[in-house]
């Protein structure tokens, strides 16, 4: 089944990896699980052989190829017998650095990139706070603009490679006040001065570091702002789906590997003269879970082809990274029960491996989360769709919908809006109405519903509307049917923001007052 999504060209990276792996690694793990640290030569030889920024510009080191590699590559990381080892390049390459190589300057491109991808740098992305993890509006790390510079105060927790790591990916607030607007992305270097780290003691995943960070009165340059400011919060409603997958692959690898190693055991333990594979109860477990692991792992690699033809497949992720990291935990344990008092003991992998898998249900969204955006989705009918970047292209106006006498009244208008009827012509003419009773926006403001714009004029005493494409001081990108039910109050505007049905690029001040006109 496999080779449905793998070609020839994937094993044969897949081979070179794995003896890499076999040679450079899986020798040294013990030691490093103990030593609760990874020594960064590792990182610079897996570089040094092309392992690593595999989906990343050539000009910056990388090799631009397909996603499938990187899921071959996030397999055989997993099979190292060791979540810490694994989780690493998982948060440099696919949670961290990601968003400087999609967003991020040439300056920071060229700073940054090039060491991540030659193995000589390791990331952190710097999200979960103490009172915020999967809520990224409620974190409280600012970052005040003084010149030159942004001064940054607050702390993060649960940072992996936030001790050994060279730089933080940040989740800051440039505008406390601007709700998901107001959410900018930093590069803070982790030896700036005003950065200090705490070394968290954990469960699982002993091999790597995780910290509780600290930032006072950090000064950051401006030049290491990631993209634009106050465009954080898109940024990363971008990247949740795939950092999803990589924690699905990771799980369902793990599984395969837990099972592998379970039957090995089962073949040479012995029980009442015969090995205990020979037991049905054991035999059917094995069997069922086999069933699980491979139903599961069909399905990531999916939505792994979704992702590698630029779907924006939050439903699908979501199912994947919840079902997947379900199921890890009960293959865990299920394995840990075929080794009876040996499984407890942890010179036999499968009690490391058993808590490494318990962080995977609530990394990168606890599966709470991830059954209430399933639940929005297939019960409430909500829909997620990826932030544009790019303005669609225009295209001719439609005619106006009138009433016998040639002009729409204002109720039926609203009716209409209310029943779903959704001519253009018709939203201008509501809007128009509403404008004149609204305060001035005191700027321009555009709506760019894909083939049709209107343009609102609110640089006067009045606001003027018109199906003028011209340019304005802010631009807000968002399908005619979602605006009908922000006009009608079936959509609250923060909801759209934040559920990615409207973007909003520009003026963040004039979208601000969006609400004044609905």
């Amino acid at each position: 089944m496999s080779s449905y999504y793998f070609t020839e060209e994937h094993e044969l990276f897949r081979q070179s990896l794995r003896s890499f792996l076999e040679k450079e690694v899986i020798p040294f793990i013990d030691t490093w699980e103990e030593e609760r640290k990874i020594p960064r030569s590792v990182w610079k030889k897996m570089g040094e052989m092309g392992f690593l920024g595999l989906g990343y510009p050539e000009e910056y080191g990388g090799s631009e190829l397909d996603f499938f590699y990187d899921v071959v590559f996030l397999e055989e990381i997993h099979k190292c017998f060791s979540g810490g080892f694994a989780i690493v390049q998982n948060v440099v390459q696919y949670m961290s650095s990601s968003y400087i190589q999609k967003f991020g300057s040439d300056f920071l491109k060229d700073k940054y990139m090039r060491k991540i991808i030659s193995g000589e740098m390791i990331s952190a992305i710097g999200i979960t706070e103490l009172g915020a993890g999967s809520d990224v509006m409620n974190l409280q790390t600012t970052a005040k603009r003084e010149g030159d510079f942004y001064v940054v105060n607050g702390s993060k927790t649960f940072i992996t490679n936030g001790v050994y790591g060279d730089f933080i990916v940040t989740v800051v607030k440039t505008d406390p006040d601007a709700g998901p607007a107001g959410v900018s992305l930093l590069v803070i270097d982790r030896e700036a001065e005003g950065v200090k780290a705490n070394k968290l003691k954990k469960l699982g995943w002993h091999a790597s570091d995780t910290a509780e960070l600290f930032f006072e009165d950090v000064k950051v340059p401006v030049e290491n702002l990631v993209g634009e400011e106050g465009q954080g919060f898109y940024y990363l409603m971008s990247g949740l789906q795939q950092e999803r997958l990589c924690g699905a692959i990771g799980a369902y690898t793990a599984c395969e590997e837990a099972l592998n190693y379970s039957m090995k055991y089962m073949s040479e333990r012995a029980a009442f003269g015969r090995p205990i594979n020979k037991f049905q109860v054991l035999r059917h477990r094995v069997a069922q879970l086999s069933a699980e692991t491979e139903s599961t792992k069909q399905f990531v690699l999916y939505c792994c082809r979704l992702n590698k033809d630029e779907k924006y497949a939050v439903k699908e992720c979501s199912m994947a990274k919840l079902l997947a990291t379900e199921l890890s935990d009960k293959v865990m344990t299920q394995c840990l029960q075929f080794f009876g008092g040996y499984g407890y003991m942890e010179e036999y992998k499968i009690a490391r491996m058993f808590r490494d898998s318990r962080i995977g249900t609530i990394g990168g969204g606890t599966s709470e989360i991830m059954r209430e955006i399933i639940a929005k989705m297939v019960i409430d009918g909500l829909s997620y769709e990826m932030p544009k970047l790019d303005q669609p292209k225009k295209s001719k106006k439609k005619k106006a919908a009138t009433s016998a006498n040639g002009t729409a009244t204002n109720r039926e208008k609203s009716t209409e809006l209310k029943n779903g009827i959704m001519s253009f012509d018709l939203v201008m003419s509501e809007m128009q109405e509403k404008a004149k009773t609204a305060p001035a926006l005191g700027k321009t403001l555009k709506f760019d519903f894909g083939d049709d714009k209107m343009y609102v004029d609110g640089s006067g005493d009045t606001n003027v509307i018109s199906a003028d494409d011209n340019e304005a001081d802010c631009l807000v990108i968002v399908s005619l049917d979602d605006f009908k039910k922000m006009a009608t109050g079936d959509l609250n505007p923060m909801t759209a923001v934040m559920t990615g049905k409207m973007k909003i690029k520009g003026d963040m001040s004039v979208a601000m007052k969006l609400q004044s006109l609905l």
